[in-house]
């Protein structure tokens, strides 16, 4: 594991709180809701499920996103692994991410694989299905030596006031520099600063209703090459 690791505390016991960001990990109200409006429905998925299909996550936290979208690929009846790439500055330590999880009974199957095989050589633990990789380290050092780009993107990291190193126009250029033709992102967010970035970066941005409490959120996709 690296030096960095997440400063956390516990809300209701329950819901993990990053104290570097004073910020929650997922909703509140129902993280495992939050995940499937924002970045499941926000990216079309599962209906956009293809073999081979790879997404890419800013922010892995506990895993919620990744365990959740790994539960609708085997629902969809997909042959083959489903890719997923996660970059992480600040890893949670693997007690940590089981005592998140345990709030998410429909995930308890998967979660139970996930945490006996991870971390795993490398953060590439074997897993049914699924071909998960969490590059860990700044993002904004990291993402551009990446090799590989992405058919969707989940844009979780924590809100841009609070942690405005993961929203910069640079790495939402990078962002883009690293998604297929037609690949699409969403994210929680709607800051109209976020939005401008991805415009400039070359996708095509809506807003569109958020999750719960939060008005709106953002989806887009990426624009043909001129």
């Amino acid at each position: 594991m690296p030096d960095q690791t997440a400063l956390i505390e516990w809300r209701d016991g329950k819901t993990p709180v990053s104290t570097q960001f004073d910020d929650p990990y997922f909703s509140l109200n129902d993280g495992l809701a939050e995940t499937r409006h924002v970045f499941l429905a926000g990216n079309d998925l599962p209906a956009r499920f293809h073999p081979g299909f790879h997404i890419a996550e800013l922010g892995f936290g506990t895993g919620l996103n990744m365990l959740t979208v790994w539960q609708a690929w085997n629902y969809s009846g997909q042959t083959g692994p489903l890719r997923f790439t996660s970059f992480e500055q600040y890893p949670m330590r693997p007690q940590d991410i089981e005592t998140a999880l345990s709030g998410f009974p429909d995930l308890a199957d998967l979660a139970s694989i996930f945490l006996q095989n991870w971390p795993g050589d490398n953060n590439t633990p074997s897993l049914p299905g699924l071909n998960l990789r969490v590059i860990t380290g700044d993002a904004r050092q990291t993402l551009p030596k990446w090799t590989e780009k992405a058919d969707a993107w989940f844009l979780d990291g924590f809100s841009p006031a609070k942690n405005p190193e993961l929203w910069t126009p640079q790495l939402m250029a990078d962002v883009a520099d690293h998604t297929n033709a037609d690949g699409t992102f969403a994210t929680y967010t709607a800051a109209g600063y976020v939005r401008r970035a991805l415009t400039q970066a070359g996708f095509a941005v809506d807003r569109c209703p958020g999750y719960g409490r939060k008005r709106h959120m953002t989806v887009g996709q990426k624009k043909p090459a001129p």
